[in-house]
């Protein structure tokens, strides 16, 4: 980033980028391959000695009366055992991180922009790098502190200093739209049939899903979906959706309790 706003300064200033201008040049090989090579026999070293001298004897066979609380992940899955706070197990655990990953991966092809190529800059590709950086930073980084650092006993919320009181209960109740709208809306029961229990959840989620992405090229998004065309378009504007409906999806947990949008138990479907 360092170097993306020093180079947008020299644009800005009608110069050249620096990595057109400058002369010094390394070479793959011998340099950079030397290079990776002592990195690598060095990091090999640390790591073998660190095992070595860091004492981390295996804990007693796993004991189904005594379960260790909290139970977490190791640190780099944290960010899925947090998200399925919010999702269903097929959702939180296989479909939103391998959009999100696939997401990331696929903004470069999904891109037209002919600017930046072979340099870094900031300013002529904001939208690129910011959605990367939100991706990465807010729905992964942030996922896993917030699972190490702030998850304690019985997935309790904590604060950073605050204790972790075994017996800290909270009193949450966790209501589904359908309820939200039969239940306290209109102030009837919820109707038996699934489909027209769920309708306005549905009808919620198809207008996500279908609708917005149509009204965004029309108006927000518009100069993006000429420049994309409809296929890259519909493909990027999914994968964006689907990655804000993470953090749109804590909000309401937090703000209004919402558990599910669409609760369809009978077959085992819910978001």
């Amino acid at each position: 980033m360092r170097q993306a706003v020093l180079n947008d300064r020299r644009l800005d200033r009608g110069e050249p980028v620096e990595e057109k201008v400058e002369e010094d040049r390394v070479w793959v090989w011998p340099d950079l391959v030397y290079t990776e090579l002592i990195c690598l026999v060095l990091c090999s070293v640390v790591l073998i000695v660190w095992s070595i001298v860091l004492k981390a004897p295996l804990e007693q066979p796993a004991n189904a009366a005594a379960t260790p609380n909290p139970s977490k992940a190791p640190w780099y899955f944290l960010g899925l055992q947090e998200m399925l706070v919010y999702f269903d197990p097929w959702l939180a655990g296989v479909v939103l991180p391998t959009l999100i990953i696939v997401g990331l991966m696929a903004i470069p092809y999904i891109d037209t922009n002919p600017k930046g190529s072979g340099y870094y800059t900031f300013k002529e590709r904001k939208a690129e790098i910011s959605i990367f950086i939100f991706g990465f930073v807010v729905l992964w980084a942030s996922l896993i502190v917030l699972g190490t650092f702030l998850r304690g006993p019985n997935w309790n919320f904590f604060g950073p200093f605050e204790y972790w009181d075994i017996h800290k209960l909270e009193a949450l109740t966790n209501v589904n739209l359908s309820e939200y709208i039969w239940l306290q809306g209109v102030g009837v029961g919820l109707p038996s049939n699934w489909f027209v229990r769920e309708f306005f959840g549905i009808v919620l989620l198809l207008l996500y899903i279908v609708a917005l992405p149509v009204i965004l090229a029309r108006g927000v998004l518009k100069t993006y979906y000429e420049k994309l065309g409809p296929p890259r378009y519909c493909v990027g504007i999914f994968l964006f959706l689907m990655m804000l409906s993470l953090p749109m999806k804590m909000l309401a947990r937090w703000l209004f309790n919402l558990k599910y949008i669409v609760a369809i138990p009978e077959f085992f479907f819910n978001i």
